[in-house]
């Protein structure tokens, strides 16, 4: 492992443990109430999502991917664990997990691996509509700074890749935007207040 790729390790997990403190704070304060629907897929595609990453010859650049699920999980646990630190489960929850797993199901089965991807990010944006339409309505039952490492250190993916194919950049420049667009959902209230 070259020095650049043990920098690249050492700012990604430190990135990654720095914006997940934060909810993880807020998720104990009870300040943070997480949609366990969304942070169980979350969770979930992610890390099948790395395993097709590494499958196309990503390297390092699957790592920011990696985080993107194991974080999940560590929270969604704590979540579980925590009474009053998730949100109400609604029918339309339930319809987006259900679309979620019927994508995430037909990426795993897809034997072609850039087609597993799209399935991959399908299943991801499923599971993140209940949280986006939540953080737009009720920004602050969200833990904005939380989401910041995820627009950072899949930027910083980016860099990594030596090999430029769907297959590979596709999960970084995904998780790019939906961690973008949540920031600002739960920014804009602030931003338009003064």
């Amino acid at each position: 492992m070259s020095s650049e790729e043990i920098i690249f390790l050492c700012v990604i997990t430190l990135t990654s443990i720095f914006g997940s403190s934060f909810l993880i704070r807020d998720i104990l304060s009870g300040k943070t109430r997480l949609n366990l629907v969304t942070w169980f897929f979350w969770a979930l595609a992610p890390l099948v999502g790395v395993f097709f990453q590494v499958k196309a010859g990503a390297g390092l650049s699957a790592l920011p991917v990696f985080f993107a699920g194991f974080f999940p999980v560590v929270i969604f646990i704590l979540a579980l664990s925590k009474h009053r630190s998730y949100w109400k489960i609604s029918k339309f929850d339930i319809f987006c997990g259900i679309f979620s797993l019927l994508a995430l199901i037909t990426y795993v089965l897809t034997r072609r691996t850039d087609i597993s991807i799209i399935f991959a990010i399908l299943a991801d944006t499923l599971a993140a509509v209940p949280t986006l339409i939540k953080s737009w309505k009720f920004p602050e039952t969200e833990t904005t700074i939380g989401y910041v490492p995820g627009i950072f250190n899949n930027a910083l993916g980016l860099f990594m890749i030596k090999n430029w194919t769907f297959s590979i950049y596709s999960l970084n420049i995904y998780f790019i935007v939906l961690n973008i667009t949540l920031v600002t959902f739960l920014l804009r209230k602030k931003i338009f207040k003064s």
